[in-house]
């Protein structure tokens, strides 16, 4: 082959390539657009399964959980944090990935439905929401729990890297991290510390 006649075929072939970027297209998006919008997966299946309670929303709470919007697992409704936690409580960070919280989770869950037992609350951390729905489902889980997607609980609150981590609300609004155990391991454990 020819020099020149590569030289043609190189031509041709940008000509074509130049003719199809320009080619009009069918769908509604102008050239250069971006890639398609992608909607929010339907989490509504895996909310009915989870069958988790809604959040409260009561004025109050801790200060430092003011005005910190999460997703409420059970209905997948906006809330502000502190809201949800309108006395005495007891508040858990875990992540689907984390091993040691699915056996806390059980665990918190069970000293849950006892009778005078604090209000707990389990706050979705480094996952993905319908990973979380899903997790709960399967352990059979039915604690009130929000997905803190953004990251502002762990950064207002200063939560330390490693999980699990439990903090105890008090009446005043203060929040006590919960050091030992540093894994519920029995209702007893968490009867001791929340008293």
């Amino acid at each position: 082959m020819s020099a020149g006649l590569r030289w043609a075929v190189v031509a041709l072939v940008l000509v074509v390539a130049g003719a199809v970027a320009l080619w009009p297209r069918a769908s509604d998006d102008p050239v250069g657009a971006g890639p398609p919008s992608r909607t929010a997966p339907d989490l509504g299946p895996l909310r009915d399964r989870a069958g988790l309670p809604p959040c409260a929303g009561e004025p109050g709470g801790p200060e430092v959980l003011r005005g910190l919007a999460v997703t409420c697992l059970g209905d997948g409704g906006q809330v502000d944090l502190a809201g949800a936690l309108p006395g005495r409580a007891l508040v858990n960070f875990w992540a689907t990935w984390c091993v040691p919280c699915k056996e806390e989770l059980k665990v918190l869950d069970a000293y849950s439905r006892e009778p005078g037992a604090v209000p707990v609350l389990a706050v979705l951390v480094a996952s993905k929401e319908g990973d979380g729905l899903e997790l709960l489902a399967k352990l059979g889980v039915r604690l009130p729990a929000v997905h803190d997607a953004a990251d502002v609980v762990r950064g207002a609150v200063r939560v330390p890297p490693t999980l699990p981590v439990s903090y105890l609300v008090g009446e005043d609004g203060s929040l006590t991290e919960v050091a030992e155990p540093t894994v519920f391991t029995s209702v007893e454990q968490v009867r001791g510390v929340v008293g």
